[in-house]
């Protein structure tokens, strides 16, 4: 694992534990989801990651872009993370707490690859299956690579399920190799 995303995994832990004491576990997470999406933005991130301009100036800047108010805890992690330089932490900060929400909340995180986008009609297919396997509510982002020709690849956790054509393709040249055919 990189060192920027133990870093992020760590901040996010401290932040969690802070709003799960709280009780402010929603409003954390909507403001760093946020800020994240702000710190997207090329031009946000250009003032927020310039060290000359002072700490309050970068935070008044976020707080204008973001609209509504943020917690000034948030705000005081963020300005942790612009004085130590770490600001591009902050993606990867938002999505670990988003993932220490669903667990707590038991809610687990797929990720479905295919070959082209997904309709609606076979998202909610592929969802109502993976609530059915995992007996719970799933949270599912979706991909799309070309490469996989056709199907889908699953990906839950550190498991993978690859319904694709190029995996079939590649089982069945194992098979053909190793002369198991």
């Amino acid at each position: 694992m990189p060192r920027s995303s133990t870093d992020a995994r760590r901040y996010a832990e401290a932040a969690f534990q802070v709003a799960t004491e709280d009780r402010k576990i929603d409003e954390w997470n909507d403001a760093l989801a946020r800020a994240a999406a702000a710190y997207a933005n090329a031009e946000v991130a250009e003032v927020l990651n310039n060290p000359t301009l002072p700490g309050k100036g970068r935070e008044d800047v976020l707080q204008r872009v973001l609209v509504q108010p943020v917690p000034r805890q948030v705000l005081n992690l963020i300005g942790l993370l612009m004085q130590r330089r770490r600001i591009e932490l902050l993606p990867l900060l938002a999505s670990e707490f988003q993932r220490l929400v669903d667990r707590r909340n038991g809610v687990t995180t797929a990720t479905v690859t295919s070959a082209t986008a997904l309709s609606d009609d076979e998202r909610r297919a592929v969802e109502q299956r993976l609530v059915q396997m995992t007996g719970g509510p799933v949270r599912v982002t979706t991909e799309v690579d070309p490469a996989i020709i056709g199907g889908i690849v699953v990906r839950i956790g550190d498991r993978q399920f690859d319904g694709s054509v190029r995996g079939r393709l590649e089982r069945l040249r194992s098979r053909l190799v190793s002369g198991a055919l």
